[in-house]
């Protein structure tokens, strides 16, 4: 039972969802949540995401199983793929039952936010438009955060932009480990018909614009933790072009766009800076 446990939360794409997850913590803790609150939007925050990597697993099993790959728990028949769909329509529901206590708005950004990625799971990710449910979804993500405040608020138009720059690197850099086997199962998202070079870059430059934009938002003060923010998330952006032309693409990009990610967010929250208009 226990390793059948363990191969469900392997199947929801635990990297990403924590990361998210911590990322919506943080910025929830920036605009100053009362504990309770906070542990409620984190919740719902890690059921949508959850939701995501279930659907995600379950869509794809058996694509997943006719590539042979080996991190894929559903595909290897570890966990049925039954059990995975049921998961993540279980892990929906709680999302958004959990968000409802934050509010209506919180709730309609929410829905949007899993929407995007269930719509890429179900299909966009095989089209020239695959980045959009990124953007989309990385862009609205700190809305259920400000929103989700007792007195709900929008946040400011580069704090979406933002967002959605680090969901298009995000995007990219997941898949570059996986052009070859997409291409067998015909898959052939924006990163596939760009290739992993010009893709890379554009990751990265990606990468570098959210926290330019991060450090220097409209009517954002220059302070030191955002000064230090903005050389980890350039230093990150120029070693990611780096390792793109010096090896084949791993994992390791992916990683090193989302801890920059929680970097830029951390900084933004402990500088005090206001994200909402």
């Amino acid at each position: 039972m226990a390793k059948k446990v363990l191969s469900l939360l392997l199947a929801s794409h635990p990297g990403p969802t924590v990361v998210v997850t911590v990322i919506a913590a943080l910025l929830g803790l920036g605009l100053g949540y009362p504990p309770g609150r906070l542990v409620v939007l984190a919740l719902a925050i890690l059921c949508g995401q959850l939701s995501i990597g279930w659907s995600n697993d379950w869509l794809d099993a058996a694509r997943d199983r006719a590539v042979e790959r080996s991190d894929k728990p559903a595909a290897r028949g570890d966990v049925s793929v039954s059990v995975v769909r049921a998961a993540a329509f279980v892990a929906l529901g709680a999302a958004l039952l959990l968000t409802l206590p934050l509010g209506l708005g919180a709730l309609a950004a929410h829905v949007v936010a899993i929407a995007g990625g269930w719509a890429y799971n179900l299909g966009l990710k095989a089209t020239v438009y695959s980045w959009v449910p990124f953007a989309v979804s990385f862009g609205i993500l700190p809305a259920i955060a400000t929103l989700g405040q007792e007195q709900p608020a929008l946040p400011q138009s580069w704090v979406y932009a933002a967002g959605g720059l680090l969901g298009v690197a995000a995007h990219v850099t997941n898949v570059l480990p996986d052009l070859e086997d997409d291409a067998r199962t015909g898959i052939s998202g924006l990163p596939h018909r760009l290739g992993p070079r010009v893709s890379g870059l554009l990751a990265f430059a990606a990468l570098a614009a959210a926290t330019l934009l991060i450090t220097f938002g409209p009517g954002l003060p220059v302070r030191p933790l955002l000064i230090a923010g903005l050389v980890i998330g350039l230093g990150a952006a120029v070693a990611g072009v780096v390792l793109l032309f010096r090896r084949t693409p791993t994992r390791l990009l992916m990683q090193l766009i989302m801890t920059c990610a929680i970097v830029d967010v951390a900084m933004l929250a402990l500088a005090g800076q206001s994200v909402t208009v």
